[in-house]
């Protein structure tokens, strides 16, 4: 089993020290099938599925037949709400609808390792020592960025978001942020850059190894 050493890095961008990762989360295998059905659940449970149409029944008019059954030389018809007519209802059209599914545990856990192992095998994946901003200042906290030379889509994991770091963070563009133990693969896949910090990453592991 292979066995992953990262550099550990602080907020001036400098290497401080060398971190081993855990070889039963970070063991190196991409298990490409969990990865998309992972994927797809999470497309399908953002959709509202409100999409909608009338049938005939449901159309307003056409109440009435348009000419009686027999003796006009014309097709019979009894109402201008058919299908078949201009205004008239949709046939087979779409109806509000539920498209969420669930996930075993399992494959939800196994396409989180596979996509954290795809960040490591290509040097997308960045721990730091700790994030900490003294100030609300975004500009504080694009220093840290700009020290650490991350200009990418950016998802950067913590251990815990207090309010000075949601107001550093929020207005970055190329930066989302959540807490490392409520990310999910989805998440990972979705940014070039991961960065975690050490306490994250440990939190992020106990959760993969229950």
């Amino acid at each position: 089993m292979e066995v992953f050493s990262l550099p550990v890095y602080n907020l001036d961008g400098k290497e401080i020290d060398t971190l081993k990762l855990d070889s039963t989360v970070f063991d190196g295998t991409i298990n490409h099938p969990s990865l998309y059905q992972a994927v797809c659940a999470f497309l399908a449970n953002q959709r509202r599925g409100l999409a909608s149409c009338k049938t005939r029944g449901e159309v307003s008019g056409g109440g009435r037949k348009p000419w009686r059954q027999k003796g006009t030389g014309r097709a019979r018809v009894g109402s201008i709400r058919s299908p078949l007519w201009r205004h008239g209802g949709v046939i087979f059209g779409p109806h509000p609808r539920d498209f969420s599914f669930r996930l075993p545990e399992k494959i939800k856990r196994l396409a989180l390792k596979s996509s954290l192992n795809a960040k490591v095998k290509e040097n997308n994946f960045l721990v730091l020592d700790k994030f900490v901003i003294e100030k609300s200042k975004t500009k504080e906290a694009v220093g840290i960025f700009n020290r650490l030379k991350i200009n990418a889509k950016t998802l950067l994991l913590l251990d815990k978001i207090d309010e000075n770091i949601k107001r550093a963070l929020r207005n970055i563009s190329f930066l989302d942020f959540n807490l490392a133990y409520n990310t999910h693969a989805y998440e990972i896949l979705a940014h070039k850059k991961i960065i975690i910090t050490k306490l994250g990453l440990d939190q992020l592991v106990g959760r993969l190894k229950k």
